[in-house]
């Protein structure tokens, strides 16, 4: 399975910023090291032409050329530097990379990604520009290059598991047909002003496994009801854990790998294209984080091999 990462995914950030920063090489040097059929790759930046499919020239402009107001840049949430923008097209650029690997694999991931908080004209809560917005405009404008698909647009389905809501992502994709947003968030968590996406779930504080794996189920019978992807893009945070500082769910490991079982094989059994991100995760031990995150791995693994005995069988 195609992993992309880049040692710039790890930003310098002041003493005593409240990011975890570390969880990613962390992750990365854990898959290596525990996981066989990881394959690292290095993640190729996103250019201005393809942040603008989903995001402002001005706000492009502002944010590269380091124009951009204080206000914004505390929105955002880090210092504004040239390396904050190179790790930011990098993330897009990632997310890219991996949508184009599923369609050819079934799976692929990117270490970082699910900026879901950036909206077309601001960033906002860690998020700079919007990987799975930006990589699904583009999929779709690769897809209808070819000729094969002229009449057949490519309908996206965007989920988002994050437990905080994707108001950047259902902002961008507001009366866009062609892109189905669903999320699944704490009710009383960041954003307090939330967007409208396609499907929202919201979740009380204190959500536990039971409750939130049945919430899941009726959201993905729902999509399925309402629409039909030929590509995925997940977002599989770990911050619903029970040990996040911020997430304010109860969920554990256990009910984190029973979700991601549920999104990876509803992928499956439909033979849609998945690609996935991290999103959030701000473990009271970074540890735990991680350890979400490996398990998301473990699952996806399990997923890949079956893409790839099915395509060595057609």
């Amino acid at each position: 399975m195609d992993v992309y990462y880049t040692g710039q995914f790890v930003l310098p950030l002041p003493q005593g910023h409240r990011f975890p920063m570390a969880k990613y090489h962390m992750l990365r040097d854990r898959l290596v090291a525990e996981y066989e059929g990881i394959a690292l790759k290095t993640a190729s930046p996103a250019s201005d032409g393809m942040l603008a499919l989903a995001h402002t020239p001005e706000y492009i402009r502002e944010l590269t050329t380091g124009s951009i107001a204080a206000t914004a840049i505390r929105e955002i949430g880090f210092p504004w530097s040239e390396a904050m923008v190179a790790r930011a097209r990098l993330s897009v650029g990632a997310t890219i990379d991996a949508c184009r690997s599923a369609f050819k694999n079934g799976l692929a991931a990117n270490i970082a990604g699910g900026t879901h908080h950036s909206y077309a004209h601001k960033g906002s809560g860690f998020c700079v520009f919007n990987d799975s917005a930006v990589a699904a405009r583009l999929m779709q404008a690769e897809w209808s290059r070819d000729k094969a698909n002229l009449h057949k647009p490519l309908h996206v389905a965007v989920i988002d598991l994050d437990v905080h809501q994707g108001n950047g992502t259902a902002s961008i994709f507001q009366n866009d047909a062609s892109v189905f947003t669903l999320s699944m968030h704490g009710a009383k968590n960041f954003p307090f002003r939330k967007e409208a996406s396609d499907l929202d779930t919201e979740l009380p504080d204190g959500c536990q496994d039971d409750a939130y794996l049945h919430a899941l189920d009726q959201a993905l019978d729902e999509l399925e009801r309402r629409f039909k992807p030929s590509l995925i893009i997940y977002l599989a945070g770990a911050d619903p854990h029970e040990g996040d500082r911020l997430g304010r769910l109860k969920l554990t490991y256990d009910g984190l790998e029973a979700r991601d079982r549920r999104v990876f094989d509803w992928a499956w059994q439909r033979r849609i294209p998945l690609a996935f991100s991290m999103a959030g995760g701000y473990g009271n031990n970074i540890d735990e984080t991680v350890q979400v995150q490996m398990n998301t791995y473990r699952v996806a693994l399990a997923y890949a091999a079956k893409w790839q005995s099915w395509h060595n069988k057609i």
